[in-house]
């Protein structure tokens, strides 16, 4: 069987003749040139032969084929332009010459030649170029088939494009390990061998060493790292490796090489495998690097916040002995009050009443708990010095720290640890460099005159830790780590990308409109508080009240959602998976990562992704499952679920459902939705939070449209703010909406959240709980509104956002183009121990666009209500979350992020499975209890949900292979005798 690399979405996508109205018109509408040569025929039906010949080669490109008649919402959409029976084409052609001939005028109408051996070589030379940047086969047809269209040629077949499009993939590959494996010497080619042979020293060969790099924060694991990348550096591969190369051909070598078994590289010829292996050593190599630095980040953090946590322990098993000093302290005061007021000895008074002897035993126990109290966290931190020293000396030495002329101070510090370090000497000079942005910490250094080593040389590794994560210091090889400046557009291209955009470029013109826009909001709301025209709000004491809004579902939609959910058919989910794929194809998505072919046995896919989605993992998947090894699960792990795979199939599942009539009721689809879901985790995988109790966990960050349209997730660490991680799920949305009003709680919201909504062209309405905490900002003064002046803050500081107009804009243009994720820089803002002044700005905007958003919550009482809406739906999805998630005890077990983040994704794929299965079974549950029930009212539908579960079997055997592939039945609802709803 010939090989494909177009599977049917992928065919129908790129040459099906489209028959919506809108493409009918861009694609089938004849220009009067076109009519005027359709008008040299005579008769009705050869005038339409002729027209159809024209647009079929136009598009698709092929021309019109023997035996194949072209839609009828084509025909009959010419033959209206042509003022023709669209029947007439049922006579057309009767002799065979005529349609050659009207084939061959069309093709001179239009400037075409017919595609000849004579262009197999050019169309070859396409196709590999295409391929050098991609290994998708659509890209490279879609490639492929607009250059053949530039010149003017009439498409080969399908068949022939495919072949084409393989052979030029091939190449590629073929030229680009060529280029990869010629720029390595002879003895390099040898070392990278190497890495495949298995090592006594490691016990395993050093490739799989290399790649089983620890994740867990300790020393030892900063050791292992290390180990690593002095290994990885003694290979000295070139450092121009893969120059000339388009980067995702590079980045698809090293990704091979990642998953790859050895026994499988070494099945590769020659020039594959040392060229994938290279790829791999040298992305590896950028990939340690981060990962070093990054456990050295979590290190050093450890160092502070274990020592404020034992600080905190001791307060708390201190409490009753403070208490009991307070209660001897105030009997000590009171005895020698009470002496004073009567003219006696206070000190005799003392002794008599509380016991000299006791208040002096207690000297050392208050001195105790006063210097605890007053403890700065570096002093405590520096008590964990030889814990730093673990790790900090090697990681100090292993990396050249950049920094600005402003980092000189500090690079001259870490070269004096490294001397003190390689040269053993134990006493600083007397004047160190002092790097610190706490202006008290070298008073806290300089003890008797004495720098002291433990406390300087921990206030420079947190330093650096600071300037590391704030982009001020990087490292070259780094991709987390690098240069502030390096994350940012240029300025002439953030301009164009912002002005393309529709956004105001130029500061005080943004400023004029924000200034008069805010005014007049202020004014408003202002005017209607004063006439009490807001109801449920007002302004008690200087503080803004509220009244929360009645609950937003009837019961009476509680009723109806219990009826739909009673007859909703049963199903086991290895079978609504099945159903889900004949519906949308989602299971097309997931291709070999080298060849891009689907899996020769779709159920490995799916029980795979079932695997992480239920948290059964794959070897009990594998003993549960019925003819499905553990090892096609592994495979499949491997080779074809990725992110890029996950997000194709989830788009797929998430645009059927928003194309299903029934989940219009809902709401419009823009009008998204974001929550966290907190899981445990092990000790190794997970960090402790304490509001959500003394297990360590992570968070999954997931995102709904307004018709429950399941789009997107990712996990983030249990003590992370969600704020910064808002705009990445918008921004990696998979599904083909565009998201406008987005909903969170208060653990989404911070001022620079609102400001990048803002520059991105999104509303952004959080439910804020601390809303009447929150100032409100103004340009100028307050006394405008004197209603709202106890609400309003300082002034907007116009200044600074002048200032930094142009790096707002270069943030925003990389933000939209997606060069940049939200939280990566929003992180590294945040990062300054001393607030950064883009930071500020962006600060700044976000108190202008909050502002405008809380006058309208203050205003407005159906966006209360919207939100508190669309939020409801974030926290069903968590009840149908944990209910899938179940086996382990719902403990995320996966150390590595890349691990964690792929049980998140099969997580999200299968809760959008099942809503979309629920919709398509829920309209016809409404349909019939609309029949036979009186609970009935299409009005109460819009507060019914999808994300059900009840009906759908988790759990037990999962047989892949019932015949619920083929099925193309529907499902008989689950009818029972009447009875009562309410109940």
């Amino acid at each position: 069987m010939a090989r494909r690399l177009l599977f049917s979405r992928a065919h129908a996508d790129l040459f099906e003749v489209l028959t919506d109205p809108d493409a009918l018109i861009r694609h089938y509408l004849l220009s009067r040139d076109d009519i005027d040569l359709i008008r040299t025929r005579r008769r009705a039906e050869n005038l339409l032969g002729v027209a159809v010949h024209i647009c079929l080669l136009r598009y698709p490109g092929f021309g019109w084929s023997d035996g194949i008649m072209p839609p009828a919402e084509l025909i009959a959409w010419l033959a209206e332009q042509l003022q023709v029976e669209a029947c007439t084409l049922d006579d057309y052609a009767i002799r065979r010459n005529t349609r050659h001939e009207h084939h061959a005028l069309a093709m001179r109408h239009l400037g075409l030649s017919p595609f000849g051996p004579e262009h197999v070589q050019q169309a070859e030379d396409i196709a590999t170029m295409a391929a050098f940047a991609t290994d998708h086969g659509v890209k490279i047809v879609e490639t492929l088939v607009a250059e053949l269209r530039k010149q003017h040629l009439v498409l080969p077949s399908v068949d022939t494009l495919e072949r084409l499009a393989l052979k030029g993939r091939a190449r590629a590959r073929r030229e680009a390990a060529a280029a990869l494996f010629d720029a390595l010497s002879p003895g390099q080619r040898v070392q990278l061998q190497a890495l495949l042979v298995n090592d006594p020293s490691v016990g395993q060969t050093r490739l799989t060493w290399l790649r089983g790099y620890p994740h867990s924060a300790s020393p030892a694991s900063m050791t292992a790292l290390l180990d690593r990348l002095k290994y990885l550096r003694s290979l000295n591969m070139p450092p121009n490796l893969g120059h000339g190369l388009h980067p995702d051909r590079l980045l698809k070598f090293a990704r091979e090489g990642a998953v790859a078994p050895v026994s499988l590289l070494n099945d590769f010829g020659e020039r594959r495998r040392i060229a994938t292996v290279a790829a791999q050593m040298a992305d590896l190599s950028i990939t340690l690097t981060d990962a070093t630095i990054a456990m050295f980040e979590r290190l050093t953090g450890q160092l502070f916040s274990r020592s404020r946590n034992r600080q905190e322990e001791v307060w708390r098993m201190g409490k009753t002995k403070v208490g009991k000093l307070m209660q001897l302290f105030g009997a000590s005061i009171d005895a020698m009050a009470r002496a004073q007021d009567l003219g006696q000895d206070p000190f005799a008074a003392l002794d008599a009443d509380v016991g000299w002897e006791t208040l002096l035993g207690k000297r050392d126990e208050i001195a105790g708990f006063g210097e605890l109290a007053t403890s700065d966290p570096l002093a405590l931190a520096a008590e964990r010095y030889a814990y730093m020293r673990k790790f900090a000396p090697a990681f100090l030495e292993a990396f050249e720290f950049n920094a600005t002329d402003a980092g000189d101070d500090l690079k001259e510090a870490i070269a004096l640890l490294r001397d003190q370090n390689r040269t053993g000497k134990r006493k600083l000079p007397d004047d160190p460099p002092m790097p610190f942005a706490a202006k008290h910490w070298p008073s806290l250094i300089i003890q008797d005159g004495q720098p002291q080593r433990r406390v300087y040389e921990t206030a420079v590794v947190s330093t650096l830790r600071e300037r590391l994560r704030a982009g001020d210091v990087w490292v070259d090889g780094s991709r987390d780590y690098r240069r502030f400046d390096s994350y940012l557009k240029p300025r002439d291209k953030a301009e164009i990308i912002m002005r393309d955009a529709g956004f105001e470029t130029d500061p005080d013109a943004w400023l004029s409109d924000r200034r008069a826009t805010l005014a007049k909001r202020l004014e408003q709301v202002d005017r209607a508080l004063k006439r009490n025209a807001l109801p449920g709000v007002r302004i008690e004491h200087g503080r803004l009240k509220i009244t929360p809004h009645d609950a937003v579902t009837p019961p009476a939609a509680m009723r109806l959602e219990r009826a739909i959910d009673a007859v909703m058919p049963r199903i086991r989910i290895t079978e609504l998976l099945w159903e889900v794929n004949a519906q949308t194809g989602f299971l097309d998505a997931f291709t070999d990562l080298r060849s891009g072919k689907q899996h020769d046995e779709p159920a490995a896919v799916l029980a795979t992704i079932l695997a992480g989605a239920t948290n059964l993992g794959l070897e009990r998947m594998a003993h549960a499952s019925s003819r499905v090894s553990h090892a096609q699960l592994t495979w499949a792990q491997t080779w074809y679920l990725r992110p890029e795979t996950f997000a194709d199939a989830l788009g797929r599942i998430v645009d059927a459902h928003h194309g299903l009539p029934f989940a219009q009721h809902w709401g419009a689809v823009e009008h998204s939705s974001s929550d966290g879901q907190f899981f445990a985790a092990n000790r190794g995988s997970g960090l402790i939070n304490a509001k959500y109790g003394p297990d360590p966990g992570l968070k999954i960050y997931s995102f709904l449209s307004g018709q429950y349209g399941s789009f997107h997730s990712s996990v983030i660490g249990a003590t992370a703010g969600e704020a910064p991680f808002v705009l990445d799920g918008l921004l990696s949305n998979p599904a083909s909406f565009d998201p406008l009003v987005h909903y969170t709680d208060t653990g989404g919201v911070s001022d620079h959240v609102f400001a990048l909504f803002h520059l991105l062209g999104m509303t952004f309405a959080p439910r804020l709980r601390d809303f009447p905490d929150r100032r409100l900002a103004c340009f100028g003064s307050a006394k405008a509104w004197p209603t709202l002046s106890s609400l309003i803050g300082k002034p907007i500081n116009e200044e600074v956002i002048r200032q930094h107009w142009g790096d707002i804009m270069r943030l925003a243009a990389s933000i939209r183009d997606k060069s940049l994720k939200p939280s990566e820089i929003l992180r590294k803002l945040g990062a300054y121990r001393q607030q950064n002044r883009l930071y500020l700005a962006l600060g700044e905007i976000g108190r202008i666009e909050r502002t405008l958003f809380m006058l309208d919550w203050i205003e407005n009482a159906d966006l209360r209500m919207e939100c508190h809406a669309g939020l409801n739906k974030g926290e069903a999805r968590h009840s149908l979350a944990r209910a899938v998630f179940a086996h382990s005890q719902g403990r995320i077990h996966d150390r590595s992020d890349a691990a964690q983040q792929k049980r998140a994704m099969a997580l999200n794929l299968v809760i959008a499975a099942i809503t979309f299965w629920n919709t398509i079974y829920m309209d016809k549950a409404a349909s019939h209890l609309a029949q036979t029930t009186q609970i009935y009212d299409v009005k109460l539908l819009p507060h019914t949900s999808p994300l059900g579960w009840e009906h759908v079997i988790l759990s037990g055997d999962f047989d892949w292979h019932s015949g619920a592939a083929d099925r193309k039945i529907a499902r008989p609802l689950n009818i029972r005798p009447a009875r009562d709803w309410g109940t």
